[in-house]
C-alpha cells in the first residue's frame, strides 16, 4: 500500500534531495539519516506524510500486477486438452493402421511357407499370394496362388470390353471402376484401405468368383485419383506386388469423338429412355452411331494433347511397377494380343468372350456391313 502512494516530502534542511528511493523505508532510512532522533513516521505509518509541501517532493508508485481472470486460464487449459486428445487420436489411428497392415503381411508370410510353391521362380515370388479372407474360407484353395493387377485406363479406351474378356476367364476376378466412388478416392489413406480389402478377396461384386480365384484387380482410371496419388500408389503396388495392365488408345480423335458421343447420350438416353456407355447389340450400337458430334478445333487440338500428356506422364510414374502395355487398337485387330495378357498374369490360356459389341473403325466399316462407327463433323 505504501508502495503505491505518491508522497510529498519537505525538507528544512538546506541540502534535501530528491530521493529515488521507493517505498516507506526507504524513506524513513534517509530521514534517520539525517536526523538519528525517533522515526519519522509514526505508529500510523506513511499516511503522516500527507500534506507536507514543498518543492522537493518523492514520487513513489509501482504498477500494479498484472491478473488474468480464471475463465482465460480455463479457456486455454481446455485448448491445449483438446489438441492433446487429436493428436493422440491421429497417433492412435496411424498406428493401429501400421500395425493392421503388418499383421496383414505376417499372415500373409505365414501362409506362403506353408504353400511354398518349388516350381515358382524366385523372380515371381513378390507376385503371387495367399489371401486369407475375412468374409469366407479358400477351404482347398488356401494354397491356391492369387496374383493382383491392376488395369490402368482412360475413358472410352475399351477398358470395360477388355475387362469383360478377362472376366470371362474362369480364374480372373476384376471389379471395375472401384474408385469412380468419390470417397474412395479422397485421400491416400482411403485409397489403401480400399485396395486392402480388394486384394484380400472381400470385395463383393458381380465379377467375383469362387474361393479358387488366381487373379483379382480392378479398373482404374487415370483421373480417378490415380496421378494424383501416383507417389503412394507406386510404393503401394510394389510393396503388395500388384502387377499395372495399362491398356491406352493410340488414336485420340476417335477417342475423342466416342467421349462426345457418349456425354451426349447420357443426355439423350437414344436406348428406349435409357444410357448405355456400352451396347450389346448392333441394332443398339446402330442407333448411337447415327449422332455425329461437332467438334471446336479451337478445343481439339488441346484436349488431344492432354490426353497425350496424361497417358505419357502415367508411362513415367509407373515405369518401376512392373507392368505391361496394351493398346486397344492392337487388340481389335488381333483379340490373341489377350493371350500376352494371361501369360503376364502366370494364368492357364482359355477362350475369352464377351457381350459386349465393338464399334468398329472407319476402315473396317468400308469393308463389311456393320454397325457404322460414330462420326464427327469437325468445324
Amino acid at each position: 500500500m505504501a508502495d503505491a502512494m505518491a508522497c510529498y516530502i519537505g525538507s528544512s534542511a538546506p541540502d534535501a534531495k530528491i530521493l529515488p528511493q521507493r517505498g516507506a523505508r526507504a524513506v524513513t532510512s534517509y530521514f534517520s539519516f539525517l536526523d538519528p532522533s525517533p522515526p519519522l513516521f509514526p505508529e500510523g505509518g506513511v499516511p503522516a506524510l500527507i500534506g507536507w509541501t514543498s518543492r522537493d517532493t518523492v514520487n513513489i508508485s509501482t504498477k500494479p500486477t498484472r491478473r488474468y481472470p480464471l475463465l482465460s486460464w480455463t479457456t486455454v487449459v481446455a485448448l491445449i486438452a483438446l489438441v492433446g486428445v487429436y493428436i493422440f487420436s491421429v497417433s492412435f489411428k496411424q498406428n493401429g493402421m501400421l500395425l493392421g497392415l503388418k499383421e496383414t503381411n505376417m499372415i500373409e508370410k505365414e501362409r506362403e511357407k506353408l504353400c511354398q510353391d518349388p516350381s515358382i521362380n524366385v523372380t515371381e515370388i513378390p507376385y503371387v499370394h495367399y489371401p486369407t479372407p475375412d468374409t469366407y474360407s479358400r477351404k482347398q484353395c488356401a494354397c491356391t496362388p492369387v496374383r493382383f493387377f491392376a488395369i490402368l485406363s482412360m475413358q472410352r479406351s475399351g477398358s470395360g470390353w477388355v475387362e469383360t474378356l478377362l472376366n470371362s476367364h474362369e480364374n480372373i476376378s476384376s471389379n471395375g471402376e472401384i474408385f469412380s466412388v468419390k470417397e474412395r478416392r479422397s485421400n491416400i489413406t482411403s485409397i489403401t484401405k480400399t485396395l486392402d480389402k480388394l486384394y484380400s478377396l472381400d470385395w463383393l461384386s458381380s465379377a467375383a468368383k469362387n474361393e479358387c480365384t488366381a487373379a483379382v484387380g480392378l479398373k482404374w482410371m487415370l483421373n480417378q485419383g490415380l496421378m494424383q496419388h501416383h507417389k503412394e500408389i507406386v510404393e503401394y503396388f510394389n510393396r503388395r506386388g500388384v502387377s499395372a495392365i495399362f491398356l491406352l488408345r493410340r488414336n485420340l480423335l476417335q477417342r475423342y469423338v466416342s467421349i462426345l458421343a457418349n456425354n451426349h447420350d447420357s443426355e439423350a438416353k437414344q436406348l428406349n429412355g435409357t444410357h448405355k456407355s456400352h451396347v450389346h447389340s448392333k441394332v443398339e450400337a446402330q442407333i448411337l452411331a447415327q449422332f455425329k458430334p461437332k467438334i471446336d478445333t479451337k478445343k481439339l487440338i488441346a484436349e488431344l494433347k492432354r490426353s497425350d500428356k496424361l497417358a505419357a506422364d502415367a508411362l513415367v510414374y509407373f515405369k518401376s511397377t512392373r507392368h505391361t502395355i496394351l493398346y486397344y487398337e492392337d487388340v481389335v485387330s488381333n483379340t490373341t494380343k489377350l493371350m500376352d495378357v494371361l501369360d503376364f498374369l502366370r494364368l492357364p490360356k482359355r477362350n475369352l468372350s464377351s457381350r459386349h459389341t465393338r464399334k468398329p473403325t472407319s476402315a473396317e466399316r468400308n469393308t463389311t456391313d456393320e454397325m457404322l462407327m460414330t462420326t464427327a463433323i469437325i468445324h
